[in-house]
């Protein structure tokens, strides 16, 4: 559900001033036009940066000690917040294999989207999370918080040869990636059952269009480079092997870049093979 104060300004607010204070004024957002990864690097300070990972560890630990139901990107959140098309989909490949569900959580940080969702799916028959990340969110998710249930691997490759999975979550992930299409590829090439994408915004145009993210302080201090994908393009990896079951507008619904302004919606697709 979206903001209801936000709702309510954009009813008073002409949608020519909410573009031109998208386009030119608010100092946040996705800016840019690159040709090249590295020419997005070299203008942004990128996602590795030990403060971001600092403050995933101490929002997902206060997660841990029940201070708090869930975090996002280093914020704590208080009351239950499900997106219930990726639920859907999960309980969906849990009631068609026995109600078993054992997922691959494709660069879910310390267990976010785990953490977020952990009681809707906990009384499964048999649950597994495990999650693929980068190095510095591995260690410390074996240090703090790997379990029977939860586990964490640096690599896809190493996952899927010490665990059986049925479905592949990629939550927000795909955009902040160098070759988000080479990973594609390499992920279709296991013939997972499942495949859910979400927070993953598509753009208006021809071709993908590289950009540079600015996190808002309220978050953390953070930029780094963002992808924007054409859906067309995007859907060509999954034709051969996979079929829609069903497309979602998720949490942050439009989404404005800028300088040049293009538009891109932030969506949800569940494939099954």
């Amino acid at each position: 559900m979206k903001d209801p104060i936000k709702k309510t300004i954009k009813r008073f607010i002409p949608p020519l001033a909410i573009d031109i204070y998208r386009q030119y004024l608010d100092p946040y957002g996705f800016f840019g036009n690159y040709d090249h990864w590295q020419e997005a690097v070299n203008c942004s300070q990128g996602y590795n940066a030990p403060a971001i990972i600092q403050q995933v560890l101490n929002a997902s630990l206060k997660v841990k000690e029940g201070k708090a139901l869930f975090e996002r990107d280093g914020v704590c959140f208080d009351e239950p917040h499900y997106v219930w098309p990726l639920t859907t989909g999960l309980l969906r490949a849990a009631a068609k294999n026995n109600n078993c569900l054992r997922v691959l959580d494709f660069g879910g940080s310390l267990g976010s989207l785990y953490f977020q969702h952990k009681k809707l799916l906990s009384e499964l028959k048999h649950f597994r999370w495990c999650i693929v990340e980068q190095p510095a969110y591995v260690e410390r998710g074996k240090k703090y918080f790997e379990d029977s249930v939860l586990r964490f691997y640096d690599s896809l490759s190493s996952c899927v040869k010490n665990e059986e999975i049925d479905v592949i979550v990629l939550s927000g992930v795909l955009q902040y990636l160098e070759k988000p299409h080479d990973v594609l590829n390499e992920i279709i090439s296991h013939k997972f059952k499942t495949i859910v994408i979400s927070r993953t915004p598509f753009i208006m145009r021809d071709n993908d269009r590289l950009t540079v993210q600015k996190v808002p302080p309220s978050i953390y201090r953070a930029s780094y480079p963002a992808w924007f994908f054409n859906k067309k393009i995007f859907l060509e990896h999954f034709k051969e092997d996979y079929k829609i079951l069903y497309e979602y507008e998720d949490f942050a619904g439009e989404v404005t870049i800028k300088a040049p302004l293009n538009k891109a919606i932030d969506m949800g697709i569940v494939f099954e093979k």
